[in-house]
């Protein structure tokens, strides 16, 4: 049934608008799940005793990879956050097989040095009281395949939150300290 307007001509049939409103009330209910497309994947990061505090999303762009994340129970301070080199997460090794930070084109660690960064380099994240990090970054350097610096690689990369802030200088991981999180990037 459309009910007309007299001041701006016939408007949208009564069911579409129902419709649309019964839509837009179940989308505030649920949010949106991240899907598996080509464009975007998804990390889920584990900690030092195997349990899962968060994850992370990442959509690959023409321009580089932007990345959202959301851990939980994390010690209140600035941390490093980078992307390493290596898919492998195992907490019964400090997070090691992850490798060190991803830098395929032979780049320094940092942002403040000449020859700088590498493509895994990100600015440090700070937790608040209560433990929390929500991250969005957008890194440049990277890109899903097509590049020179691709995250899907023979062997993936991960993601990996420092216990302190990366110096965004020192060779060559930037003095951020121990791994307390990691994450396989994954489609």
């Amino acid at each position: 049934m459309v009910f007309p307007n007299p001041q701006r001509g016939p408007s949208l049939p009564f069911c579409l608008i129902a419709s649309l409103c019964a839509s837009a009330a179940h989308a505030r209910q649920s949010p949106p799940q991240p899907t598996s497309t080509p464009n975007n994947a998804r990390a889920v990061f584990m900690d030092r005793d195997g349990k899962t505090p968060g994850t992370a999303t990442q959509i690959d762009t023409p321009n580089g990879v932007f990345i959202s994340a959301e851990l939980s129970k994390l010690p209140p301070s600035v941390h490093g956050f980078h992307i390493h080199q290596t898919g492998k997460c195992d907490p019964a090794t400090g997070f090691e097989p992850a490798g060190g930070h991803y830098h395929p084109r032979g780049a320094k660690h940092g942002f403040a040095v000449e020859g700088g960064p590498h493509a895994g380099d990100m600015p440090n994240q700070s937790v608040k009281q209560g433990g929390t990090l929500k991250a969005e970054v957008f890194n440049t350097y990277v890109r899903f395949t097509v590049s020179d610096a691709p995250l899907f690689d023979q062997d993936s990369s991960a993601h990996v939150v420092h216990a302190t802030a990366d110096d965004y200088r020192s060779q060559s991981s930037g003095n951020a300290g121990e791994r307390l999180a990691c994450a396989v990037i994954q489609r």
